[in-house]
């Protein structure tokens, strides 16, 4: 792919649709485009298509579906390393422990800033690649 026709995402994987709206609208006053998703499963499919445009995921630990954030994440710090991963719960409870080191973790509520704070880094301090 031409690295000048790059245009970063930011997706956000959140199931209740007042908070999803929030997030996204958020992200959407940044350098990102955004895409919003309910579930892990839909975020997944997405990043097939779309993972190396993805700069930022933004996910709540409790999702609809089979799969929640925390396993999201896994998933996307082993098929996708250079994307950053923001995850959200309001009652994490013992799911922190298990949340790969790749993760940054803010507790709900969040501050919009804190997003904003988040997707700057993911615009201008992207992860190398892996070697």
């Amino acid at each position: 792919m031409d690295d000048s026709q790059f245009e970063p995402h930011a997706l956000v994987v959140e199931d209740d649709p007042d908070v999803r709206d929030l997030a996204a609208a958020l992200l959407e006053e940044t350098e990102l485009d955004v895409v919003d998703v309910e579930s892990a499963e839909g975020a997944l499919a997405y990043l097939q298509e779309h993972g190396s445009n993805v700069a930022l995921i933004f996910a709540d630990i409790r999702l609809a579906g089979p799969m929640d954030g925390v396993q999201l994440a896994k998933a996307v710090c082993t098929l996708w390393p250079t994307i950053r991963i923001v995850l959200t719960s309001g009652a994490a409870g013992g799911r922190l422990n298990e949340m790969p080191d790749c993760v940054t973790f803010m507790p709900k509520p969040w501050r919009g800033l804190d997003i904003l704070v988040e997707a700057e880094r993911a615009i201008r301090q992207p992860k190398a690649p892996v070697a």
